[in-house]
């Protein structure tokens, strides 16, 4: 079995409990080789604040339960690290959730740290980008940079929930978006949120259990 290796960094934007999920997915998954994840100043921060832990790197890895062997922390401050490079070894990159401000930076190729210079290597290798935006409402410059890094290679996949599941937790709003991702990423662990013309497996559960 080919096994991937992926980058996962993680900004200054909301929604990091997604990105908990996302990580416990990909640790899990038999498929993914090697994680190296990178979380911003403002990243910590977020981390911090919605899981109610210190803005220390390690209790951020503790919080997000990064823990896995497969996983390496690196130092976004580091520009030396190893992602730095296009002959690193590297398939795959989710930024998530991403900042407005760090997809218009890489939209316009600036590097101010490591998550941006990865960015910047997976475009010029046509490597894998996933850019998940946490924002809105979106002004005209925040759209121009999106087709920006659209035209140079990368997806913009905004953090925006399905709602025909009729999700009645944030639990399977999350769930359901990692779901989204690891499809997109030709990883896919299950069937039960994908539309077949008139319902899902997720909708009927839901239906059920009413």
């Amino acid at each position: 079995m080919t096994q991937h290796n992926v980058t996962v960094a993680v900004t200054g934007a909301g929604g990091t409990g997604v990105t908990k999920r996302l990580l416990a997915a990909l640790q899990r998954d038999d498929r993914i080789g090697h994680i190296d994840l990178l979380v911003s100043v403002n990243g910590r921060k977020l981390v911090a604040f919605e899981f109610q832990t210190s803005e220390d790197p390690d209790a951020v890895v503790q919080a997000l339960e990064a823990t896995s062997p497969k996983v390496r922390l690196l130092d976004p401050a580091d520009m030396a690290g190893p992602v730095t490079s296009g002959s690193y070894p590297n398939d795959m990159m989710i930024i998530l959730p991403c900042a407005a401000g760090v997809l218009g930076r890489i939209a316009q190729g600036q590097a101010e740290d490591l998550i941006e210079r990865a960015a910047d290597v997976a475009l010029k290798q046509r490597r894998t980008l996933v850019l998940c935006l946490r924002e809105t409402p979106l002004n005209l410059i925040q759209l121009r940079n999106m087709v920006a890094v659209t035209e140079a290679g990368a997806t913009v996949f905004p953090m925006i929930p399905t709602y025909y599941n009729v999700p009645e937790t944030l639990a399977q709003l999350q769930d359901e978006f990692v779901e989204r991702v690891m499809q997109f990423l030709n990883l896919p662990r299950t069937d039960r949120y994908q539309w077949d013309g008139s319902d899902t497996t997720a909708h009927r559960e839901h239906a059920q259990a009413r």
